[in-house]
């Protein structure tokens, strides 16, 4: 058991001290995640890396109501979502009609989800996201480590236990289902 999973366990048995003894552990690694995110966002994004990443942490770091960590990889997962979720909600308040905000639909990248930045984007793809998740919850996992946690196909797939060709063959499947149901949000939005 890694010291990771071993402090993770401590986390959900209510040691107070297991928190400060994982940072160390994993910030590096979450603030490369975080760095890599943050670098797609647009250049005027009030969030910086170092925010993400301890927002993120509190998070994960709280104790939830059944809360239970299955080992590294999941905490990781974990991470993503986090992230997700708070470049979501940095987006939602950016767009906020009394902030001035106007919503549009953009379509994707035809080579990569990742190339999105504005906050009209992310709430886009949330959104598609969303419903790609009541489709297909594992694929929606998939784009979440590489879209939002800024891991690639490989990284993502190894952390869902995917073997390297089914890891691409279901991002190749997001990408285009994505692509798709974003157009179609955008046609009906005019």
């Amino acid at each position: 058991m890694s010291d990771v999973t071993q402090i993770l366990s401590a986390i959900e048995g209510g040691d107070a001290q297991a928190a400060e003894r994982l940072l160390p552990l994993v910030y590096d690694e979450l603030r490369k995640l975080a760095a890599q995110r943050m670098a797609q966002e647009s250049p005027n994004h009030t969030l910086q890396a170092t925010a993400l990443v301890h927002e993120a942490y509190i998070r994960l770091v709280v104790p939830h109501d059944g809360q239970k960590w299955e080992g590294r990889g999941h905490f990781f997962a974990a991470a993503a979502e986090a992230m997700r979720r708070i470049l979501v909600e940095a987006s939602r308040k950016k767009m906020a009609a009394k902030r001035g905000g106007n919503h549009q639909r953009v379509p994707l990248d035809a080579n990569d989800v990742a190339v999105l930045a504005s906050a009209e984007d992310v709430l886009a793809i949330n959104e598609a996201l969303e419903k790609l998740s009541k489709h297909d919850a594992r694929v929606a996992e998939l784009v979440k480590l590489r879209y939002f946690a800024g891991l690639s196909t490989e990284a993502a797939g190894e952390l869902l236990q995917l073997s390297r060709t089914a890891a691409f063959e279901q991002w190749t499947y997001a990408k285009a289902w994505l692509r798709r149901e974003l157009q179609m949000e955008e046609f009906t939005d005019n």
